[in-house]
């Protein structure tokens, strides 16, 4: 049988489950034991850099949950969607309202005749329903939420449903505006650690880059304590070669990978799952091209071709938006030394010196800012900076 009759098993993309979920056991485990939860002290931020599997994992974790009977809402944020506190909360309602459409809650209602001239009725709680209760509620936009989140878990509380994992992507994104007086984080945060300590069972999870948990730290301090953390890294060896070679065997093809090129993968990956996802397709391709006959890929592959690819789908686009002076600011910080772990704004300014026009602390900060609201760069827990690119130095120096 050739090659050619075989699917290309390796899937690149924004999110796009891969055929082997390789390592992220330990993540899962400590999602899992949340679920056991009582009373809801610990919510989750799933963070990462880019590419290393975030929303992969989020969505591997779904069916898990559902296994344990807890209900699933989830979405991907945008800037729109966080725009004032009443675009969220009606984002979190029609959310919501996709899980909760097939559930029938009583709702009691005044007629005319004998007994106390009230009476229950059945309805659905779909989108229609649950808006009509938002803004039938006096209040804040924070108590028209909660007064529908307490709504539909009264009716849940008495099922055998465990509860709601309310999951949203690109968190980051969420920002309070202070110079519109419109708070929708704080909102988001404030609702939650309400509705969780009166005992109602919803879980948040919110994941995005290393800049969501400063974020959420940021608009409300009590977030330290309402969140546990998880940070997901980047593959061991082992694991990577699983996620390298799995695929090939659940696919059944005949291809094969030399032990070389499998080493040589793994090396220039550098264990980030969406390189290893990337580079394996085209790997595939052209071994697929060298060889139709189903025999082993003994050739030596070069790498050269892929990472010009890579560089022009996955790095170039996130390039092409910085201004001239933000890329002079990039070369410089890729001669700090350890540019790839962390740089502080001195280490910047000292680099800078080297050069004709070099950068005042002032100014690094203020691009810096800009670079971390692009979502190139963020601050850490210790006060220095690091890329949120895997590998954005190697891409920069290959430029």
């Amino acid at each position: 049988m050739q090659i050619e009759l075989f699917e290309n098993p390796y899937r690149p993309g924004a999110g796009h489950m891969p055929p082997y979920l390789a390592g992220r056991e330990q993540e899962t485990g400590e999602f899992l034991e949340l679920l056991t939860q009582r009373t809801i002290l610990n919510n989750v931020v799933l963070t990462g850099l880019r590419g290393v599997g975030k929303t992969v994992l989020l969505e591997s974790l779904k069916p898990k949950g559902l296994d344990k009977k807890w209900l699933w809402v989830s979405s991907d944020l945008s800037e729109a969607s966080s725009i004032s506190e009443n675009a969220f909360a009606q984002r979190i309602i029609t959310d919501l309202s996709v899980v909760t459409a097939n559930i029938t809650l009583k709702k009691k209602v005044n007629v005319s005749g004998f007994g106390d001239g009230t009476e229950f009725v059945n309805v659905s709680a779909d989108f229609q329903y649950l808006s009509k209760i938002y803004s039938e509620t006096p209040g804040l936009v924070s108590d028209k939420l909660k007064s529908v989140l307490n709504a539909v878990w009264s009716y849940l509380n008495q099922t055998e449903i465990a509860g709601i994992v309310f999951a949203y992507d690109e968190a980051q994104i969420m920002s309070d505006h202070r110079d519109k007086d419109q708070y929708p984080l704080a909102l988001l945060l404030d609702v939650f650690q309400s509705i969780q300590r009166a005992g109602v069972r919803y879980i948040l999870v919110l994941s995005g880059l290393p800049t969501l948990y400063p974020k959420l730290v940021e608009s409300r301090t009590y977030s330290e304590r309402m969140f546990r953390v998880i940070e997901l890294g980047r593959l061991s060896a082992v694991e990577s070669r699983d996620a390298i070679i799995k695929p090939l065997e659940q696919a059944n093809t005949p291809m094969r990978f030399t032990e070389e090129s499998i080493n040589l993968i793994i090396g220039t990956c550098g264990g980030y799952p969406y390189f290893i996802q990337f580079i394996c397709k085209e790997v595939y391709d052209i071994l697929l091209q060298r060889d139709s006959t189903g025999n082993d890929a003994t050739e030596s592959i070069s790498l050269a071709e892929v990472a010009q690819k890579l560089d022009r789908d996955f790095f170039s686009p996130r390039y092409e938006r910085l201004t001239d002076r933000q890329r002079e600011l990039m070369e410089i910080i890729c001669e700090v030394r350890e540019a790839d772990t962390e740089f502080s704004i001195q280490d910047i300014v000292s680099e800078s010196k080297k050069t004709e026009k070099p950068f005042s602390g002032s100014h690094v900060n203020q691009m810096l800012s800009s670079l971390i609201n692009k979502g190139l760069v963020y601050k850490n827990r210790f006060g220095k900076y690091c890329f949120a690119v895997p590998q954005w130095v190697n891409f920069l120096k290959r430029r």
